[in-house]
């Protein structure tokens, strides 16, 4: 046992004589006490049992003024292998509370994982090995112990207490909805943290919610939760008195604050830069005679350049960022110049719709979009130099259907339906970011580049066996781009490979036989989609939903599910229940619709035949304005899923100036579907690398896929429909009964004898 006192050196009170030194601790318990001497034998009595098998130090951190200390000395022999360490804080240093003294242990403590409990047996020490679990399951930081969670349980709290507990747990959440948003229990004691994702530099503990503390000020923690039953005492008093009451309140003040201060510092910033803005739009339009919307422009740079500098001094002068000086100017400019462009048609309704002075809309249009900058600008461009540099492991691992199997050293959002826990012996494509001296450039590899290099955006994928794809940093902070723009691709022709079709088109079950609906991009194919599912959920035996934008196809004609999340506009938000989503996410699509809307895709697939680097400033734009999407089941609560289905029939549809129903030959409808396919991946970089992709062993997989999907759908009735009024939802579900009719009169008509003619 180690002894640590104020003004003493750490005294090693083991046997110098034992053989050999004790396994470095996989796990450190930190147990906050103040006179809990009735307690501590009993604690470590089920502690040993229920950390066995893993080396494990036992923390006290005593403020006590009873025995307790005295008490953990003399139970060092009984408890080993357990490693149990006291550090007893003088009166003078135990001012900051029982946070203090977890930051203390914290400090200490040599294992990766540290689990925080009370000493009071209150916290079950037999839940420690759920907590465990439940990190390695979701690659979490930090694992909260809920009692507020489903399942949890508040009863050992008395219930005049736990009706106290639910209200702080409440005001506290409310304080804080953004962070705390996905935390039941952000006032509970036993927790399970990664070591080093906490910084502790940030910390100012006061008083005995130190969770609290940590998930505020550390906000890049991933978090998750386990149900917890919380237990009685089992010696001593409790701990909760009026005087810490107190000081919760007064540490979720100062935590509020905080996070004002370099706001209040922003906007202060931000309204130097609109009187700056001003002047140089009266002076470019009054004096220069430029037109008022040029000068906008041209007023814009000049109190960007005015503003990055104050900000970068001022605002967060004090935070050590990620990224050089001219590093974050850059994407400074082209947040202010993608605002502008949101911001110019709203100045042009308010002067030239409203009749406002142009002054004055430029005003309204700069102060809407500055909290949308400060979070930008806090997030992303000075976001702080994180202390936790993660080893570079695949974290993330996905398995489709058994078919390709996928590691990752960042989250793939879009295939977090096929994510699994455990480790893949064998995977076809592993992802993760680039680091320059080990880039490959050789016959196996093709590597592309728009000039910026790791600052903008860059691939290389080497095909030796197991696909290896690196991304430069601006790729990886950009999820949907790096998925649809270079995994997407990839997997196409990886399933060609394993001899399975990726095809560009929605699938539904109706009674269990699967229908598939292919259009051109931005034609409606998701709000027909939305409205098939939303209308005929109250028949749970009639439909289920299979896929949205890609469908998995087999060449017997079976379909595997493929459930990306839906990209939504306001006019696709309009075939669900509104309430699907909140009041702050119909505003956030005000914003994302106008950038990820047909419009703005036909701009973007225009300028990308430019000299520009479009995948860069692709994936830019979409880091400060992220895609709506959102995964099916949020948006129909309760429509059923169907994994797989035999297909039984195919809709395309088109816009079109009559209202009409076509049969389609097979040719014509493989045609179709072909260019579809080819429709979903036109964006950079995939001309540039498309080739090295389809070109396997000297094989030409296009050949392959086309084989597949004509085999999967040969004698597949193919229908196209055309719509001014863009009802195809209301057509195909009758088409389909129709089928069905036809189908049971033609097994009819078969069965019946031939009658010979004359």
């Amino acid at each position: 046992m180690e002894l640590r006192e104020e003004g003493s050196k750490t005294q090693n009170l083991r046997d110098p004589s034992a053989n050999g030194r004790q396994p470095e601790p996989a796990l450190s318990i930190v147990v906050p006490t103040k006179n809990e001497a009735g307690n501590i034998e009993a604690l470590l009595t089920r502690i040993l049992p229920a950390v066995s098998g893993i080396p494990t130090e036992v923390i006290f951190v005593d403020d006590s003024s009873d025995q307790t200390a005295q008490v953990i000395q003399c139970s060092q022999d009984q408890y080993s292998p357990l490693e149990v360490t006291l550090i007893a804080r003088p009166p003078e240093r135990r001012g900051n509370g029982l946070g203090g003294a977890v930051v203390e242990g914290f400090r200490v403590a040599r294992a990766p994982w540290v689990c925080v409990m009370d000493g009071d047996l209150q916290h079950s020490p037999e839940l420690i090995s759920q907590l465990i679990d439940r990190s390695t399951k979701t690659r979490a930081d930090i694992v909260v112990g809920s009692r507020l969670a489903r399942g949890g349980d508040t009863r050992g709290l008395g219930r005049g207490r736990s009706v106290i507990s639910r209200a702080f747990a409440k005001i506290t959440r409310a304080t804080f909805p953004l962070r705390l948003r996905h935390v039941s229990d952000p006032l509970s004691g036993l927790f399970l943290a990664r070591r080093e994702a906490v910084d502790l530099d940030r910390l100012r503990p006061d008083g005995f919610k130190i969770l609290l503390e940590i998930l505020i000020r550390c906000p890049d923690l991933r978090v998750s939760e386990v149900p917890i039953q919380f237990g009685h005492r089992h010696a001593g008093q409790s701990k909760a008195t009026k005087r810490e009451t107190l000081r919760l309140f007064r540490l979720m003040l100062r935590l509020r604050l905080a996070g004002y201060q370099r706001l209040a510092g922003f906007l202060t910033v931000g309204a130097s830069g609109l009187v700056v803005n001003n002047l140089l739009l009266a002076a470019f339009t009054e004096l220069a005679g430029i037109h008022y919307l040029l000068s906008a422009a041209l007023a814009t740079q000049g109190s960007t350049l005015w503003n990055f500098s104050l900000t970068e001094l001022w605002v967060f002068g004090d935070r050590r960022a990620e990224r050089p000086v001219l590093i974050r100017l850059i994407p400074f400019l082209l947040m202010n110049n993608v605002l502008l462009l949101l911001r110019g048609p709203v100045l042009v309704l308010l002067v030239s719709g409203f009749g406002v002075h142009y002054l004055l809309s430029n005003l309204i249009t700069l102060v809407v979009t500055t909290l949308l900058r400060y979070v930008i600008s806090d997030q992303w461009i000075w976001s702080h130099v994180r202390k936790v540099h993660r080893p570079e492991s695949f974290a993330f691992a996905y398995d489709i259907h058994g078919i390709l199997q996928i590691v990752s050293m960042f989250r793939l959002p879009e295939l977090e339906h096929f994510r699994v826990s455990g480790p893949l012996d064998r995977p076809q494509i592993r992802l993760r970011q680039e680091r320059r001296s080990k880039a490959r450039r050789s016959g196996g590899s093709i590597h592309y580049d728009e000039g910026l290099g790791r600052y903008g955006f860059e691939v290389t994928i080497d095909d030796r066996g197991c696909v290896e794809v690196a991304v430069s940093p601006l790729v990886r902070r950009s999820p949907h781009v790096l998925y649809t723009n270079v995994i997407e691709p990839i997997l196409r022709w990886a399933f060609v490979r394993e001899g399975y079709a990726l095809v560009h088109g929605a699938c539904l079950a109706f009674n269990e036989k699967a229908y598939m609906l292919t259009a051109r991009t931005d034609t409606g194919k998701t709000t027909t989609l939305l409205r098939i599912l939303s209308r005929q959920r109250r028949s749970t035996d009639r439909v289920a939903f299979i896929s949205d934008d890609l469908t998995l196809v087999s060449p017997d004609g079976r379909v595997l599910t493929y459930p990306k999340p839906l990209t939504i506009s306001h006019h696709t938000v309009q075939a669900v229940n509104p309430r699907a989503l909140s009041t702050r996410e119909h505003l956030a699509l005000l914003f994302q619709s106008r950038i990820h809307s047909r419009s703005g895709r036909k701009t973007a697939f225009w300028l990308a035949r430019t000299r520009l680097p479009m995948a860069t400033i692709n994936a830019v734009v979409q880091i400060l304005i992220p895609p709506p999407k959102y995964f099916v089941q949020r948006l129909v609560p309760k429509v059923k899923l169907a994994s797989e289905a035999k297909l039984a029939g195919l809709f395309v549809i088109e816009r079109g100036t009559d209202e009409e129903e076509v049969h389609l030959e097979g040719v014509e409808a493989l045609e179709i579907l072909l260019s579809n396919c080819e429709d979903a991946y036109g964006f950079p970089p995939y001309d540039s690398i498309k080739e090295f992709l389809y070109h396997s062993n000297g094989h030409d997989l296009r050949e392959v896929e086309k084989r597949i999907i004509a085999e999967a759908f040969q004698n597949i009735p193919a229908t196209l429909i055309r719509s001014r009024k863009m009802e195809w939802w209301r057509r195909i579900p009758v088409s389909v009964d129709q089928e069905m009719v036809d189908h049971f009169v033609d097994r009819k008509e078969l069965s019946r004898p031939v009658l010979a003619s004359g």
